[in-house]
């Protein structure tokens, strides 16, 4: 019998990702493997990407590490340029210091998983056709298929979306191990991650999830000066680790449709604090309400 752990979205959370591997301890298995997104959000980049390296896990890039790798690049996009909503990209690079972009250029952007005793696992981050694409348990199977097509593989591990998901769509299962890093299901300070035991019928998951200390997160943002230097959206990205709710993007769809010409400021927050927010929150995110 193979054993995994899945781990994915950790996002600088060190004190979420130590939880985890502590209680992983109790557990034998043959790989850990991560689904991307190690850096960004929490303000641990820099010691969570060198105890992921120090372990050798295999590892793939998430969206964030795009984050990483294309700022200040041809490869950039335009809108990366506005600093008022994208004040964490400068942000990051600091953190790391130019340190860790040749390891993360290195890292492929899905994996193939072939062991022996079960079928072979799609590793992706978002869809096996984007980072930034989201497979949510709210996708309709025609949306899924699409976003599958041409995947060999049964099995599909995908993360980005931050919830747990288990779903069969044609001859795939695709399974999601939620955060390790940023919960986004209403349960503040617990994070998650998956258990993949192989069987005569394939991969078995169990899904642990493992509460974790927030208080050094916040003291770390704010040794950091994290929101003086990106204000706004500082403010929101601290509200998602303390609500374990989405806050930036809904903040985001709201200012673009009712003040789009407003600066991007934190008079903005008052009246963004007074709507109701599911207005604006992907309908995939309205669990545990």
């Amino acid at each position: 019998m193979t054993r995994l752990a899945i781990l994915a979205d950790i996002h600088g959370n060190l004190p979420a990702l130590e939880a985890v591997l502590n209680d992983l301890a109790q557990f034998k298995v043959d790989q850990v493997v991560v689904a991307g997104d190690v850096v960004n959000w929490g303000p641990f980049s820099a010691p969570v990407l060198e105890r992921v390296t120090r372990e050798g896990w295999p590892v793939i890039r998430g969206n964030n590490e795009f984050y990483l790798l294309d700022y200040n690049t041809p490869r950039a996009p335009a809108e990366w340029k506005d600093l008022g909503q994208w004040p964490m990209l400068p942000w990051l690079h600091r953190q790391l210091n130019g340190r860790w972009q040749n390891v993360v250029a290195a890292w492929p952007d899905a994996l193939s998983l072939r062991f022996a005793d079960a079928p072979p696992i799609r590793v992706v981050h978002g869809s096996p056709r984007s980072p930034w694409e989201s497979i949510h348990w709210t996708n309709s199977d025609e949306e899924i298929t699409a976003m599958l097509a041409g995947v060999e593989e049964t099995t599909v591990v995908a993360g980005h979306t931050h919830l747990i998901m288990n779903r069969t769509v044609g001859p795939w299962r695709i399974l999601n191990p939620g955060t390790a890093g940023i919960p986004l299901d209403g349960r503040v300070s617990s994070v998650s991650y998956m258990l993949l035991e192989s069987d005569a019928a394939g991969w078995r998951p169990t899904w642990r999830r493992v509460e974790y200390d927030l208080e050094p997160v916040l003291a770390e943002f704010e040794r950091l000066g994290f929101v003086e230097e990106c204000g706004v959206v500082g403010r929101l990205v601290i509200a998602e680790y303390q609500t374990a709710r989405l806050n930036l993007l809904p903040f985001l769809r709201w200012r673009a449709a009712c003040c789009p010409d407003a600066p991007f400021s934190p008079e903005l927050l008052d009246p963004f604090a007074k709507i109701n927010k599911w207005d604006y929150t992907p309908h995939a995110y309205h669990v545990n309400c």
